[in-house]
């Protein structure tokens, strides 16, 4: 059924996820974004983007979505004619679980509120779990999964140029759904695939794994390529001509970091606890090889203090969630080095207990050795004490 009339929308959680949603959705739809974070609420009634992306950025500035911003739950649950859930989940390597507590906990109270509220899930959740939520809430008739696939930085311009739409349903209202997104996009032409919902489930973390196997993979050839004293960016560069393997996700880091691929490796390999494998936990694994390969390195240099440039993931953005160089901090204080960081995002005297230095200049020169995961111009006046394992400068 194609979307005539304007619908009202409310989205729980205004991470980069929920945040690129609501905006996206505001530029034809009633929108209303909801946190629990009166600050960053705040941020955005000032026409302030919490978030660094470009066009998250741009499109608040310059009110090209029509959204009104609230940390009043019930307000929100009132005004939606469908309720998106965009709060964060996260695994938990302690207890091995994913803790999806956050989305059952916005079910649970907006149907005191509505009981017969419809919600789209854009959380990151295990494989099966919308069959088991609507167990747990079986007056609950509409949850619809539709997976994310968002860049740190780019999140909104992703949302706007998709790579695909995932509908994880084949009811009526899943057409409603696509054709809600699809009113919003500027890409009209982005494909659209409707699956079951434990199938979609499966997309999005079968989809980050493979990513993860990516960085993985060059990561250890770049290992292979130091251990040997030969060029990688030479054997990538050759490999790239390959039009099967591409030239994406194919430059050296620390490990791959961030909001999704470690929590979604890491589900994915406990999704596979019945089934046999090798190749996914491999993954998990290589990431920590990675870490200790490039800590190793670094000691060879026998430093006092090191500097740590950016705690960032990736240039245009100000994420440092779960980003490998804080890894490489741990082994190396673990070695009795001193660190020091230069994190320009951040404002605060120090960083779990690391000094945080705001001046680049009194940075360099209070480091031995300055440890980057991506290069940056900044730096050039002090190449020779950079370590990083960047060769085509870039994300």
């Amino acid at each position: 059924m194609e979307i005539n009339e304007t619908k009202k929308i409310s989205v729980f959680g205004l991470g980069y996820v929920g945040l690129a949603n609501s905006l996206l959705l505001g530029q034809h739809e009633d929108v209303v974004g909801y946190d629990i974070d009166s600050r960053k609420i705040a941020l955005l009634e000032q026409g302030v983007s919490p978030l660094v992306d470009e066009y998250i950025e741009k499109f608040i500035k310059e009110k090209r979505s029509n959204v009104r911003y609230t940390s009043d739950f019930e307000q929100a649950v009132l005004h939606g004619e469908y309720l998106v859930i965009a709060t964060p989940t996260d695994y938990d390597e302690s207890t091995d679980y994913f803790n999806t507590s956050s989305i059952e906990d916005v079910i649970g109270k907006a149907i005191q509120i509505k009981a017969d509220a419809k919600f789209i899930i854009k959380s990151t959740i295990p494989i099966g779990y919308v069959a088991n939520l609507k167990k747990q809430f079986p007056s609950v008739k509409t949850i619809i999964f539709c997976p994310e696939f968002l860049r740190e930085g780019t999140a909104l311009y992703d949302n706007l140029y998709p790579s695909r739409i995932i509908i994880g349903n084949t009811t009526d209202a899943a057409k409603e759904v696509a054709d809600l997104f699809l009113r919003n996009v500027w890409d009209k032409e982005a494909p659209v695939l409707y699956t079951g919902e434990t199938e979609a489930e499966a997309i999005k973390l079968f989809a980050n794994t493979y990513l993860a196997l990516r960085v993985a993979y060059f990561n250890e050839l770049d290992t292979f390529a130091q251990m040997h004293g030969l060029e990688s960016r030479q054997i990538i560069e050759g490999m790239g001509f390959d039009p099967r393997i591409g030239t994406h996700y194919n430059n050296p880091s620390f490990g791959y970091g961030g909001y999704c691929l470690p929590k979604d490796t890491k589900q994915l390999k406990q999704n596979y606890r019945q089934v046999p494998e090798r190749l996914i936990s491999a993954i998990v694994e290589s990431n920590d090889v990675r870490k200790d390969f490039v800590a190793d390195k670094i000691m060879e240099k026998n430093p006092k203090t090191v500097g740590v440039y950016r705690l960032t993931m990736k240039h245009g953005s100000d994420n440092f969630r779960y980003s490998a160089i804080q890894d490489i901090m741990k082994r190396l204080q673990s070695k009795g080095v001193e660190i020091v960081i230069y994190e320009p995002t951040l404002n605060a005297p120090h960083f779990n207990g690391i000094q945080l230095v705001h001046s680049l200049e009194d940075f360099k020169q209070s480091a031995e050795i300055i440890v980057a995961n991506r290069w940056d111009e900044s730096l050039s006046d002090v190449a020779h004490k950079v370590h990083t394992h960047d060769v085509f400068v870039r994300d």
